[in-house]
């Protein structure tokens, strides 16, 4: 059973999610915050497995939270569960350490079904984000500054692939996957 921790301001939600999780026998939520400051001080004694984070919390941000747990554990599947769904959003949450990005609209049957994907390493994003930034930087014309790994990742994600399958098609590990990632956030969002 895999622990998960809520990092999200907004009760409603946060209680709701909370439940969710609890239905499911692969998951156990262990604990809920509604600021990342009052779970900061909690991180190794939880030590979950997941953590669920919105990006616009109050007082740390969502992103600078992310920092924050890659600096305790590499090892933490961090999910940013947010509302937002804009595309220099997302690769800033990629590269700041999140391995998913979850919007909070989906169905509560996908969404137990993308945490069991996200435990065991099968996603990065959602083939519809991964899309959607494609097609805003094509029209950007900005998709030039990517090397061909960087371009070919985003086309296998769009196309669903999990990162095993990108692992294994183009024989690169998760973390060079990763790496990527923050490269064509810098690439696309700092050079600009």
């Amino acid at each position: 059973m895999k622990k998960v921790v809520i990092v999200e301001d907004v009760k409603t939600i946060r209680e709701g999610l909370q439940t969710l999780i609890n239905t499911s026998p692969s998951f156990k939520c262990i604990g809920t915050y509604e600021n990342f400051e009052n779970f900061e001080g909690e991180i190794t004694d939880l030590n979950p497995d997941i953590i669920l984070i919105d990006l616009d919390l109050p007082g740390i941000s969502g992103i600078e939270g992310i920092r924050k747990l890659k600096s305790i554990s590499e090892k933490f599947v961090i999910i940013v569960l947010t509302l937002h769904e804009e595309n220099d959003r997302i690769f800033e949450a990629l590269s700041a350490g999140a391995g998913n990005y979850l919007v909070k609209n989906t169905p509560p049957e996908k969404i137990i079904s993308f945490l069991k994907d996200a435990a065991n390493g099968k996603v990065l994003m959602s083939s519809y984000i991964a899309r959607k930034t494609i097609d805003y930087f094509k029209k950007k014309n900005s998709l030039r500054k990517l090397d061909s790994n960087e371009i070919e990742i985003l086309n296998k994600i769009t196309q669903g692939n999990s990162i095993v399958a990108i692992e294994k098609s183009l024989k690169m590990s998760s973390t060079e996957i990763k790496s990527n990632f923050k490269n064509i956030y810098d690439k696309l969002f700092k050079l600009n």
